[in-house]
């Protein structure tokens, strides 16, 4: 039985994922991994561009929701690659470390996001009282798109944990330079 689950090389994947070459899928690790899963992997492409891309909250706020699953899931892979792109989104590395440790931020933007991640992981649900907070501030669709996140990367961080799956060495590279 093979139960190897390395990133697969783009010229290892079969057919059925010949229109995700030169996209996304081929870029990073984790989704090297879901090649295994070509029909997993085809699906998944139209819901990431959702969550990942298109979702309502905004790069910063969807950065700040990344990392606290990411500390939840104790996924060094999502960490490495959302402590990247949250600076980038010019989120400050006093609260990336404060999101990563398990502490709340001062900001109240991102306090409400973090609030809302911790319910979601502790509890299955948002309080009452977080998805009024919530939808003030992000509106109804912004919550929507706020529990999607957190599934979508409650499952990512399921996978790499599971099989190890390391961090793409440009990334190692970014934080060895600029370590936070």
């Amino acid at each position: 039985m093979d139960t190897d689950f390395r990133p697969l090389p783009s010229e290892q994947w079969p057919d059925a994922l010949e229109h995700l070459k030169g996209s996304f899928a081929e870029q990073l690790n984790v989704y090297r991994v879901m090649a295994h899963n070509p029909a997993l992997l085809s699906a998944w492409a139209g819901f990431r561009k959702h969550v990942v891309v298109e979702n309502c909250l905004g790069a910063d706020l969807t950065e700040i929701a990344i990392l606290r699953a990411a500390y939840h899931l104790k996924s060094q892979y999502e960490r490495a690659h959302h402590i990247v792109r949250a600076r980038a989104c010019g989120v400050s590395d006093k609260v990336i470390r404060d999101i990563l440790d398990g502490r709340l931020v001062d900001d109240e933007r991102y306090s409400v996001i973090v609030q809302s991640v911790d319910e979601l992981v502790r509890d299955a649900r948002l309080q009452p009282t977080t998805v009024s907070t919530l939808v003030a501030a992000v509106g109804k669709p912004g919550v929507l798109d706020l529990i999607a996140i957190v599934g979508f990367y409650t499952t990512l961080g399921c996978i790499l944990n599971s099989f190890e799956t390391p961090v793409e060495n440009h990334i190692s590279a970014e934080l060895d330079t600029s370590p936070l």
